[in-house]
């Protein structure tokens, strides 16, 4: 029979950037596992994640909405779901390994609390003195530990590169002060993991606004004042009489300027880096 992994993989040696993390480069699992016939190990992971409890438990997890004021607003698994479709598209333009993004944008959310970060504050409050709560180490302590569907470990047993996408998941409002050793917490994480970070930040970018001018508690009038570039974009739509449409179709610039944005600089970095 075929092996397809293998196949898999000398796609991925084939057309993939020499910085792009190759699945047969893993550093592999906790606990040792027969390897995928039809998937490679970071398909394996992104699989494992979508199948998981914490994985559709996103689904009732809001940023800022309870859950009953409207199926508009955005949850977890909604913007998990933005945050993974951002962060392929970026991966696949810098030739960056577009399933090791994938899994961590899966599952880079999974230890969230409800209500946004002020959840995640209130909570660390309450554990204050037993060791407090951070949702990147309790999203390790999820796919680590509390996820129990296997017989012969618990947790996913995901890769060490998917776990590492994880535990060390940064942007302006997520900043783990600590980090188990096996991480290096000096070393940076793999390029996939960074623009996992940065595909977080542009999803909320975008969607904060959407949720805001939908749900009123944020005028139009106010975001033009405050986002420049917004701005710009909307009066660049002028074109456009329907005043909502107009609104989405900045808000789909806005977008797409972010994304061009990182791949340019990234690429302009690595070229400058040789």
């Amino acid at each position: 029979m075929m092996d397809y992994r293998r196949m898999l993989e000398d796609i991925e040696r084939e057309t993939l950037a020499p910085y792009g993390m190759k699945s047969s480069d893993t550093r592999g699992r906790k606990h040792p596992e027969d390897p995928p016939h039809f998937r490679t190990e970071f398909q394996r992971d992104r699989d494992r994640i979508i199948h998981s409890t914490a994985f559709r438990r996103l689904e009732y997890k809001t940023q800022v909405f309870v859950n009953h004021e409207g199926d508009y607003y955005r949850t977890r698994l909604t913007h998990t779901i933005e945050v993974q479709q951002v962060a392929r598209t970026i991966a696949r333009a810098l030739r960056l390994n577009e399933d090791l993004a994938e899994a961590i944008s899966l599952a880079h959310d999974i230890g969230h609390t409800p209500f946004g970060h002020a959840g995640e504050e209130k909570l660390h409050e309450i554990m204050e003195g037993k060791g407090g709560f951070e949702h990147n180490m309790q999203g390790l302590r999820v796919v680590d530990y509390l996820e129990n569907k296997y017989e012969k470990f618990r947790g996913l047993n995901l890769t060490f590169e998917t776990r590492e996408g994880i535990a060390k998941h940064k942007t302006s409002y997520d900043n783990p002060d600590r980090l188990p050793d096996e991480f290096l917490p000096d070393k940076s994480p793999t390029l996939e993991a960074q623009i996992v970070n940065l595909a977080d930040e542009i999803a909320y970018n975008a969607h904060d606004i959407d949720d805001g001018l939908k749900s009123g508690n944020i005028t139009l009038e106010q975001i033009l004042d405050s986002v420049p570039l917004f701005k710009e974009l909307y009066e660049k739509a002028s074109h456009i009489k329907d005043r909502e449409k107009r609104i989405y179709e900045a808000i789909r610039e806005f977008i797409g300027m972010q994304i061009h944005d990182v791949i340019e600089n990234s690429l302009e970095m690595i070229k400058r880096a040789g």
